[in-house]
Protein backbone atom coordinates (compact mmCIF):
# COMPACT_ATOMS: atom_id res chain seq x y z
CA UNK A 1 0.00 0.00 0.00
CA UNK A 2 1.28 3.67 -0.86
CA UNK A 3 2.53 5.55 1.86
CA UNK A 4 -0.29 8.93 2.41
CA UNK A 5 0.62 11.73 4.90
CA UNK A 6 -2.43 11.55 6.14
CA UNK A 7 -2.82 10.99 10.13
CA UNK A 8 -6.60 9.63 10.39
CA UNK A 9 -6.06 8.77 13.97
CA UNK A 10 -5.03 12.51 14.89
CA UNK A 11 -7.61 13.50 11.95
CA UNK A 12 -10.17 11.20 13.98
CA UNK A 13 -8.89 13.56 17.24
CA UNK A 14 -9.77 16.65 15.67
CA UNK A 15 -13.05 16.39 14.81
CA UNK A 16 -14.13 14.52 18.02
CA UNK A 17 -12.48 17.38 20.30
CA UNK A 18 -12.40 20.08 18.03
CA UNK A 19 -15.91 19.88 15.69
CA UNK A 20 -17.56 17.88 18.60
CA UNK A 21 -18.61 14.91 16.30
CA UNK A 22 -18.90 11.24 17.81
CA UNK A 23 -15.69 9.03 17.69
CA UNK A 24 -17.87 7.03 15.04
CA UNK A 25 -18.70 9.85 12.66
CA UNK A 26 -14.86 10.96 13.17
CA UNK A 27 -13.65 7.77 12.52
CA UNK A 28 -16.26 6.81 9.22
CA UNK A 29 -15.24 10.74 7.94
CA UNK A 30 -11.53 9.68 8.37
CA UNK A 31 -11.88 6.73 6.48
CA UNK A 32 -14.29 8.05 3.45
CA UNK A 33 -11.29 10.92 3.72
CA UNK A 34 -8.14 8.30 3.39
CA UNK A 35 -9.45 6.61 0.68
CA UNK A 36 -10.48 9.39 -1.44
CA UNK A 37 -6.47 10.73 -1.16
CA UNK A 38 -5.41 7.11 -1.80
CA UNK A 39 -7.32 6.92 -4.90
CA UNK A 40 -6.01 9.77 -6.63
CA UNK A 41 -2.38 8.54 -5.88
CA UNK A 42 -0.14 7.69 -9.09
CA UNK A 43 1.59 4.56 -8.48
CA UNK A 44 5.18 3.76 -10.34
CA UNK A 45 3.29 1.30 -12.48
CA UNK A 46 1.17 4.14 -13.70
CA UNK A 47 3.55 6.41 -14.35
CA UNK A 48 5.65 3.82 -15.76
CA UNK A 49 2.37 3.14 -17.77
CA UNK A 50 1.65 6.61 -19.15
CA UNK A 51 5.68 6.84 -19.59
CA UNK A 52 5.23 4.52 -22.70
CA UNK A 53 1.99 5.42 -23.88
CA UNK A 54 3.52 9.01 -24.04
CA UNK A 55 6.87 7.49 -25.36
CA UNK A 56 4.57 5.22 -28.04
CA UNK A 57 2.46 8.50 -29.25
CA UNK A 58 6.05 10.65 -29.57
CA UNK A 59 7.39 7.82 -31.93
CA UNK A 60 4.06 7.55 -34.25
CA UNK A 61 4.47 11.07 -34.54
CA UNK A 62 7.95 11.39 -35.57
CA UNK A 63 6.89 8.93 -38.17
CA UNK A 64 3.80 10.96 -39.68
CA UNK A 65 6.04 13.60 -39.40
CA UNK A 66 9.36 12.01 -41.62
CA UNK A 67 6.09 10.43 -44.36
CA UNK A 68 4.95 13.97 -44.35
CA UNK A 69 8.38 15.30 -45.19
CA UNK A 70 9.03 12.86 -47.76
CA UNK A 71 5.97 13.38 -49.61
CA UNK A 72 6.51 17.38 -49.76
CA UNK A 73 9.95 16.36 -50.98
CA UNK A 74 8.27 14.42 -53.86
CA UNK A 75 5.82 17.00 -54.62
CA UNK A 76 8.34 19.93 -54.94
CA UNK A 77 10.51 17.55 -56.77
CA UNK A 78 7.89 17.29 -59.34
CA UNK A 79 7.21 20.87 -59.83
CA UNK A 80 10.68 21.80 -60.04
CA UNK A 81 10.73 18.92 -62.67
CA UNK A 82 7.93 20.21 -64.49
CA UNK A 83 9.11 23.22 -64.35
CA UNK A 84 12.07 22.50 -66.25
CA UNK A 85 10.92 20.45 -68.56
CA UNK A 86 8.17 22.86 -69.40
CA UNK A 87 11.41 25.83 -69.66
CA UNK A 88 13.04 23.46 -71.95
CA UNK A 89 10.24 22.72 -74.39
CA UNK A 90 9.86 26.37 -74.56
CA UNK A 91 13.67 26.93 -75.33
CA UNK A 92 13.70 24.43 -77.98
CA UNK A 93 10.31 25.70 -79.63
CA UNK A 94 12.10 29.02 -79.65
CA UNK A 95 15.43 27.93 -80.77
CA UNK A 96 13.55 25.95 -83.96
CA UNK A 97 11.18 29.10 -84.55
CA UNK A 98 14.55 31.13 -84.76
CA UNK A 99 16.39 28.49 -86.87
CA UNK A 100 13.80 28.25 -89.42
CA UNK A 101 12.17 31.86 -90.56
CA UNK A 102 9.63 30.10 -92.98
CA UNK A 103 7.65 28.43 -90.37
CA UNK A 104 6.76 32.09 -88.80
Amino acid sequence: MTAVAFDTLRFVHSLRDKATMSSEQAEVLADAVAEAIQSNLATKSDIEALRLANKADIEALRLTNRVDVAETKVEILKWVLLGAIGLQTLVIVGAVMALTPGLR
